[in-house]
């Protein structure tokens, strides 16, 4: 069990980092939040040493994930960094990766049942589009049931105005530092606000990048 309160705002930056072994040689991770066990609902940076694999396993509950670093591979494609992917409930793979290793954001056990589109998005070759302010740029990568998933880019000096997450809001910082009236965040860091939570993010002169997911954590 691991930040498992979900009406409590978390926050971990790189300095916090602790990383422990996977069952796999090879394989390490860092817990950002666990329900259970090794089954069980899951969120966590995962790092693949240089040409290790992982065994074959089902996604009983569905698996998200962001290559951060290296190249991602299964039996069905290699995923550079960049890529977004969503494997639905009841689908499989045996993940490895070779001589450049691995890195990725992974979220486990936390698809609806009804959310059964498996896709990936190679995100260095997507468009951009317009955000709510100007110098923001969103890269929209999954919606359902109010549950949206995006990158924001984020030009330096930028401020977005005040506003609540309903249904919550879950970011890891992928370039650049994040502010808001609560701290600063730099590359790598992983912010989890509850449901109604509320902010004035903004940017200072080496904008940002995040990874944003909201509406995942109404009660």
């Amino acid at each position: 069990m691991l930040n498992t309160d979900f009406s409590k705002r978390v926050v971990i930056r790189p300095k916090d980092y602790q990383w422990v072994p996977s069952p796999m040689p090879g394989v390490e991770r860092m817990k950002l939040d666990r329900l259970g066990e090794e089954t069980g609902r899951a969120t966590s940076l995962v790092r693949y040493a240089p040409n290790t694999e992982f065994s074959p396993h089902i996604h009983d509950g569905g698996e998200e994930f962001f290559v951060l670093e290296g190249v991602f591979e299964d039996e069905h494609a290699a995923y550079p960094k960049g890529t977004y992917v969503r494997n639905p409930i009841g689908t499989s793979h045996r993940p490895k990766v070779g001589e450049k290793g691995a890195t990725i954001f992974v979220k486990l056990h936390q698809f609806s049942k009804g959310d059964t589109h498996q896709f990936a998005v190679d995100t260095e070759s997507t468009s951009w589009h317009p955000g709510l302010v100007e110098g923001l740029t969103v890269m929209p990568l999954h919606n359902f049931e109010g549950e949206n998933v995006a990158l924001v880019r984020w030009a330096p000096n930028t401020r977005f105005s005040p506003h609540q997450h309903w249904g919550g809001e879950e970011i890891l910082v992928l370039e650049g530092t994040f502010y808001d009236e609560h701290g600063t965040y730099p590359t790598g860091t992983w912010i989890r606000s509850p449901h109604l939570s509320a902010h004035q993010p903004y940017t200072k002169d080496d904008g940002a990048l995040i990874y944003v997911k909201v509406g995942h954590l109404a009660p």
